[in-house]
């Protein structure tokens, strides 16, 4: 699934110990380019908490992935991205169209008025 937007928001850099060594989350919230904007907090982990330079208004597509789960008769629902591409705020300029020259005869007037 993928969720296009522009960074509105960055949260610290979390670490943390775990049973398989050093964790890594970075957190940041999107907001989409809908007609009611929504706001999404999406996790990077692990090495792409730094491999993407995230800066506050650039507008990405993140691919995510949307996963629950149950703790204590609650549920928590984690939205993570495991690609993130930035796309360019300024589309690049038209290219220049080749038209043959257009040849004004002022001589030969055909309108009827």
């Amino acid at each position: 699934m993928e969720v296009k937007g522009k960074v509105v928001q960055l949260l610290p850099l979390v670490t943390g110990q775990g049973k398989n060594g050093t964790w890594k989350k970075q957190e940041f919230i999107l907001e989409t380019q809908a007609q009611f904007p929504k706001k999404v907090c999406v996790s990077l982990w692990g090495d792409k908490a730094e491999l993407y330079q995230l800066e506050i208004g650039s507008v990405v597509t993140a691919s995510i992935e949307v996963e629950s789960r149950e703790y204590n008769s609650r549920w928590y629902t984690d939205v993570r991205a495991w690609k993130i591409a930035k796309d360019d705020e300024t589309p690049p300029p038209p290219a220049p169209q080749d038209y043959p020259p257009v040849e004004e005869d002022k001589a030969t007037d055909d309108l009827p008025f």
